[in-house]
C-alpha cells in the first residue's frame, strides 16, 4: 500500500473514532456553542468533511468554480444536520477517494492545482493527500479542545494509536 493511501486509511480511521466517541456523548452537544475556532462540533466537522471534497476534486483536476458550487452544495446538504447524517456524507466522500486512488497509477506523479489568490501549486498526488491528512489532524485537535471547554473528554485519535490497531 502506498504511503498516502496508509495515510488516507488513517485519517478515515481518526475520523471514525471521533464520531464513535461523539455518539456516546448527547445529541446537544454536537450543536451547542463554544468560544473557540469554531462556533460548535458541527461547524468543524462539516468543515473538514469540506476541505476534504475540496481537496479531492483538485486533485482530480475540476475548475476552481466547479470546486467552490461542490462545496456550496455539500455545506447545504450539511446544514443542521445530525451526527448520522454527517457520517454518511464523510463516508461518501471517502468513497469518492477510495476509487480515485484505485484509478491513479502513480501517487508521486505530479499535477498542478491553480487557485485563483495563491496561483499554481506544482505537487505530487502524495504531498495533497498528505496536507488533507494534516488538515483533518489539525482541526481533530481543535475539536479535542472544544469537547474539554464543554466539559467532555476527547478520543485519542494519534497515528500511532491505529497503527497499534491497525496491526492487530
Amino acid at each position: 500500500m502506498h504511503k498516502a493511501i496508509k495515510l488516507y486509511d488513517f485519517h478515515t480511521w481518526a475520523n471514525q473514532k471521533f464520531f464513535q466517541h461523539l455518539k456516546e456523548l448527547p445529541e446537544s452537544v454536537i450543536h451547542g456553542e463554544v468560544k473557540s475556532v469554531f462556533s460548535s462540533l458541527h461547524e468543524g466537522l462539516v468543515h473538514i468533511l469540506m476541505i476534504d471534497q475540496v481537496w479531492l476534486y483538485a486533485i482530480q483536476g475540476k475548475s476552481f468554480e466547479e470546486i467552490r458550487t461542490a462545496s456550496g452544495q455539500l455545506a447545504g446538504e450539511a446544514k443542521g444536520k445530525g451526527l448520522d447524517e454527517l457520517e454518511r456524507l464523510y463516508h461518501s466522500v471517502k468513497e469518492k477517494y477510495l476509487a480515485y486512488f484505485d484509478q491513479q497509477a502513480d501517487l508521486d506523479a505530479h499535477t498542478s492545482v491553480s487557485h485563483p489568490v495563491y496561483g499554481t501549486l506544482q505537487a505530487s498526488y502524495a504531498d495533497l493527500i498528505q496536507h488533507v491528512v494534516n488538515h483533518g489532524t489539525y482541526h481533530r485537535g481543535n475539536l479535542t479542545a472544544m469537547l474539554r471547554q464543554m466539559g467532555h473528554t476527547g478520543v485519542p485519535t494519534d497515528y500511532i494509536f491505529y497503527l497499534y490497531e491497525s496491526s492487530r
